[in-house]
């Protein structure tokens, strides 16, 4: 392992926070753990089985591989996709999480089937490279399910890790961007490409987006629907519903 990162989904499912029977929001029992949670269903796919090593971000090198793996493979260097289809199930919805229904990235050594280790040939350093996975591949499915294009795309809570990912992922694309964020913060989103920044105090323009990537939710969700166009707009949500 070259470097692992803590993520908040490391934190939600440590305090339980996955758990249906949890009503709180993530920062109401962050150090104690929520009343009524459940292993059950406290994983990103259900029950947690113990003792269990957690982390879902992280960069390393293979040092060794598995049958039917070509040994080639060893000493590349690589990333770890932290969400996915285990490719041996006969479940055609199954889901598993590194560090959450499998050991992760917070040990010296960890497993992972040879599909989901994807090599990276970057000047990034491991550190650098192991903030990566959970926010850009969660900013990569968002911008995919909106289809985005050169068009206008609103991003709340941009200055977190999905939000400043998805701003770059949508200059690639052609975006105009607007981020919602805290002034103090503005600055260091346009320097990451975002067209304009809007403060959360902001009365949000009506009809003025063809896209909105939402990674707050919460009592500003109806206001952000009006900010959209009315010809097909989309609208894409990145936070979990109980």
């Amino acid at each position: 392992m070259g470097a692992s990162a803590v993520n908040n989904t490391d934190v939600n499912t440590r305090t339980g926070w996955y758990s249906k029977a949890v009503r709180g929001d993530t920062n109401s029992a962050a150090a104690t753990g929520y009343d009524g949670g459940s292993d059950a269903d406290g994983g990103w796919a259900g029950a947690l089985h113990f003792p269990l090593i957690q982390g879902a971000d992280c960069c390393g090198e293979i040092v060794a591989v598995g049958d039917g793996v070509a040994p080639s493979r060893v000493g590349q260097r690589v990333l770890v996709r932290p969400m996915y289809h285990p490719v041996r199930s006969d479940d055609p919805d199954a889901l598993a999480t590194f560090g959450s229904e499998r050991d992760g990235a917070f040990a010296q050594f960890a497993t992972i089937e040879a599909e989901q280790a994807i090599p990276v040939n970057s000047p990034l350093s491991d550190v650098e490279l192991a903030s990566f996975p959970c926010a850009f591949s969660t900013a990569e499915a968002m911008v995919q399910r909106a289809n985005l294009g050169a068009e206008r795309v609103l991003i709340t809570g941009a200055s977190g890790g999905v939000g400043s990912a998805a701003i770059q992922l949508a200059k690639r694309r052609g975006a105009h961007v607007t981020a919602l964020t805290s002034p103090s913060k503005a600055e260091a989103l346009r320097d990451l490409g975002a067209n304009v920044t809007l403060s959360r105090e902001d009365v949000l323009p009506a009809e003025a987006f063809d896209v909105v990537l939402d990674l707050v939710g919460g009592p500003r969700w109806p206001e952000l629907l009006d900010t959209l166009k009315m010809n097909c707009p989309e609208f894409v949500g990145d936070h979990q519903l109980k």
